[in-house]
């Protein structure tokens, strides 16, 4: 990872998107849920900003009018239950706000499985440790594959979850093909 993305959180400035306040997110920990936490100090991303938001406006639509933040701007993290047989396989999907993942064709041929469906929030929540409406894809368990859209990579700063219904992140959205497990490719629809 270059000096840019390991430098002290305090002295990195804070990115301007929408009208959202954000300050370095390891400066605000009770804005994050604890994996999240725990992966910025691993990896020491002081390019990731947090904000904190009115929770019944967490979802995307709500969200991002009450914040002015585009949808192109806006990055969903969906969790993915893939399954052949009885073996099931979860992953985490991220695609900008203006499209959809393709759940049905890239998606469930990647995770090599027969059905391919949203995972049910309570497994979501359970496996991730972080709230319905706030799951990032920073700070998932181990293992996980995490497939981000070619054009989140691309999109410059985007928002995203912060694994709490309470705040988003806000990063540079080459930075999640940097995570563990990343994988780049398109599959939005």
């Amino acid at each position: 990872m270059g000096d840019s993305a390991r430098r002290s959180a305090t002295s990195y400035p804070a990115p301007m998107i929408g009208t959202l306040r954000t300050a370095p997110a390891l400066d605000r920990p009770e804005l994050l849920a604890d994996p999240v936490t725990r992966v910025l100090k691993d990896l020491q991303l002081a390019d990731v900003h947090v904000a904190e938001i009115d929770p019944a406006d967490a979802d995307t639509a709500a969200f991002c009018e009450r914040y002015g933040v585009g949808l192109d701007q806006s990055a969903n993290c969906v969790v993915v239950a893939g399954r052949r047989g009885a073996d099931t396989r979860l992953a985490a999907c991220v695609v900008l706000a203006n499209a959809r993942a393709d759940v049905n064709g890239v998606i469930r041929k990647r995770l090599d499985a027969r059905k391919a469906s949203f995972a049910p929030m309570d497994v979501a929540v359970a496996e991730t440790g972080m709230e319905h409406g706030g799951i990032t894809p920073v700070g998932l368990p181990d293992g996980w594959p995490l497939l981000v859209d070619q054009a989140v990579v691309d999109a410059g700063l985007v928002v995203i979850g912060s694994g709490l219904r309470r705040s988003k992140l806000v990063l540079p959205g080459r930075l999640l093909a940097q995570l563990p497990g990343a994988e780049v490719s398109a599959f939005a629809v």
